[in-house]
């Protein structure tokens, strides 16, 4: 098991790579992560331009400033997530803010709600999609199946106290969606929406 304050061999090493300007470093990086920070955008935008826009930012910033991952903070998965999400969330909160410029104080508030809302759902998205097989098939056949732990043991081949775990291990996961500071990440990325 690795430890948490050792950071993956391959996070370390593109780190390294993008700090001394390799394109094909970039490449490389965007081949990886292209799909989480365009799907994490648009689960906060809900919009395909905004979400390219915010994915092009995303790089750029990784581009430029290659030494502001620090890899004993965690994953590069989790800081390049955590960075998508707070530049998706500041462009929404843009956006909605100028749209509401000269509306009531109860308009900034369901901004506030909204752009809340966006945040804590890409949060989950991610969440979902970083958690162990094991756990996500747990949630999907309990969530989307409508299955109790007795059907998804049944349905996944394991005892119902090892259904049990797993649903509670994935619920467990999914709460800290709603956390302001997400785990591991670097102070100013992953900071209260």
């Amino acid at each position: 098991m690795m430890k948490r304050d050792v950071p993956p061999h391959w996070d370390r090493r593109m780190q390294q790579r993008l700090a001394r300007g390799e394109a094909a470093a970039l490449g490389e990086f965007y081949d990886r992560f292209a799909s989480l920070v365009h799907g994490l955008a648009h689960r906060v935008l809900g919009d395909e331009r905004a979400a390219d826009s915010i994915t092009r930012e995303v790089f750029a910033h990784v581009w430029e400033h290659p030494d502001a991952y620090d890899p004993q903070q965690g994953p590069l998965r989790t800081w390049v997530a955590e960075l998508t999400r707070r530049l998706a969330v500041e462009r929404l909160r843009a956006t909605r803010t100028a749209a509401l410029t000269h509306r009531s104080p109860g308009d900034t508030e369901e901004l506030e709600r909204q752009v809340h809302h966006a945040s804590v759902a890409a949060r989950a998205d991610y969440i979902v999609h970083a958690m162990p097989v094991p756990l996500r098939a747990a949630l999907e056949q309990a969530y989307f199946q409508r299955r109790d732990y007795h059907q998804t043991a049944a349905d996944l081949g394991v005892t119902e106290d090892e259904a049990r775990r797993r649903l509670r291990l994935g619920l467990q996961l999914l709460a800290t969606a709603h956390d302001t500071e997400a785990p591991g990440a670097p102070p100013g990325i992953g900071g209260a929406a």
